[in-house]
């Protein structure tokens, strides 16, 4: 089953670490992305889609306005989508062709709309309405794993946080799993994609493009970091870490 499992998602043009999971083993790519053969001797290609929200546009209020998470998931991660679909159709058509003038710009243009497609899959799953999934502190194997890795949850979340508010332009601030050694790391993404190393995994972050926040808190992004902790769903962090445990 495993196998089966690792040779869809190759012949997909997805990481394995990119089927992070919610419960029961759904992907959080909740679109009927698909791998199909072609005929027309271009290869396997996916027809990526854009998730829908796991709650209604509004429920992360007043932490997260309506309309930002609107513009949010309706058109930048839509945008993401697209541009993952028409990079890797455009990879497929030079492939077939022998054509590869362009190899760079697309190859960048896939880990770029990739970055974006899998980070904000991850971080719609991972949040949820205040005090209804939302919020809190992480228990059990979490909890421990953060206080092991960090001295506790008080000094994890301060080291986050100066992390997300500290990216230098565009990014991410995000919480690996790392299954070498089975440690939480924390990390920044510049981008979607810059500063990103192998052999670990995302299993939370947060968005700071602009973006993200403007609306609600203009120009003051670490009061966006701070407010976010409101609406952080644990349940599928923890998820997230137990389905890479043992790769």
């Amino acid at each position: 089953m495993q196998n089966t499992r690792r040779e869809f998602l190759r012949l997909a043009g997805m990481p394995v670490a990119a089927a992070a999971t919610m419960a029961g083993g759904v992907s959080i790519f909740s679109g009927a992305a698909q791998a199909q053969e072609s005929a027309d001797g271009l290869g396997a290609l996916t027809e990526h889609t854009l998730p829908p929200l796991p709650y209604d546009y509004n429920a992360l209020e007043p932490y997260i306005d309506e309309q930002t998470m609107r513009i949010h998931h309706d058109k930048h991660h839509a945008a993401y989508v697209k541009g993952l679909n028409t990079a890797e159709a455009a990879l497929a058509k030079a492939r077939a062709g022998g054509d590869y003038a362009q190899i760079e710009y697309w190859s960048k243009k896939c880990a770029f709309n990739g970055g974006g497609h899998y980070l904000h899959s991850m971080f719609w799953a991972a949040m949820g309405p205040a005090g209804k999934g939302g919020g809190g502190q992480p228990t059990g194997k979490l909890a421990d794993l953060i206080t092991r890795d960090f001295g506790g949850f008080d000094a994890f979340k301060a080291q986050f946080s100066a992390a997300a508010t500290g990216v230098e332009g565009s990014g991410w601030g995000l919480l690996h799993y790392r299954p070498e050694d089975g440690r939480l790391i924390i990390l920044q993404a510049e981008n979607q994609h810059k500063l990103s190393p192998w052999g670990s995994i995302p299993v939370l972050g947060i968005d700071v493009w602009e973006h993200a926040y403007y609306l609600k808190y203009q120009n003051n992004r670490a009061e966006y970091v701070s407010q976010w902790w409101n609406v952080v769903n644990w349940e599928q962090v923890a998820k997230n870490v137990a389905m890479h445990q043992g790769a």
